[in-house]
């Protein structure tokens, strides 16, 4: 779980009918850029094929969007996200019921099903950008930004549980933030799907499972 913190940004646009327009079009490439990139990898999906399945011209798609790699970004933002707001992860509805729900146990569930709900939905754009990684500098620190907002987020979320005396006693909260960080990391969850096939259900019950062991609830 790679936890924006920026949220999802956009192009500058246009006001009335034509913002419209331009949002409608951006929408189409996005789609079609995230079908390609999950089918064919990212080192095989080129701006024209992305052009072609959206029914745009080239040239549209490089002026929107201005390289592959800014695409997937963009993609995979919005995967992470949810939706195209300028919320990021950590004022979403689901990570403020994880700081502040009354008992334990209700705050790993919260956190299990927002996390579970996010790969589901960005898992293989995920997948996509590990590819990207070492060849696209933009994925790349992008991909380490993602990893460090998850930390601080996580971090924030043991904290917490520590101010509120919900952490068993003798806790090392510095240990939990570490190990709970492991856990929920978009790369923990890539490598449980690829080494026992677990789908979204499968996961989401492990994740439950290994927080409310780490953290006593």
């Amino acid at each position: 779980m790679h936890l924006m913190k920026d949220g999802v940004k956009g192009s500058q646009r246009p006001a009335g009918l034509r913002a419209s327009r331009v949002a409608d079009t951006e929408q189409r490439i996005l789609d079609a850029a995230a079908e390609l990139f999950t089918k064919d990898g990212y080192a095989a999906t080129t701006l024209t094929a992305i052009a072609e399945a959206a029914g745009v011209g080239h040239r549209t798609v490089y002026v929107r969007f201005g390289t592959k790699a800014e695409l997937l970004k963009r993609a995979l933002d919005i995967a992470v996200a949810g939706d195209a707001l300028p919320i990021d992860v950590r004022h979403r509805d689901w990570f403020e019921t994880a700081l502040s729900a009354p008992r334990p146990a209700e705050r790993i569930d919260a956190l299990s099903e927002g996390v579970a709900e996010l790969m589901e939905r960005a898992g293989a754009l995920f997948a996509v950008a590990r590819q990207a990684e070492p060849v696209e500098p933009l994925i790349a620190e992008a991909a380490q930004r993602g990893r460090e907002a998850t930390r601080d987020n996580l971090r924030a979320f043991v904290d917490k549980l520590d101010a509120d005396r919900l952490l068993p006693g003798g806790s090392d909260p510095d240990w939990l933030a570490a190990t709970a960080t492991l856990a929920v990391q978009a790369e923990t969850c890539l490598l449980l799907r690829q080494t026992h096939g677990w789908g979204t259900k499968q996961y989401r019950a492990w994740l439950r499972r290994t927080l409310g062991q780490l953290l006593g609830a």
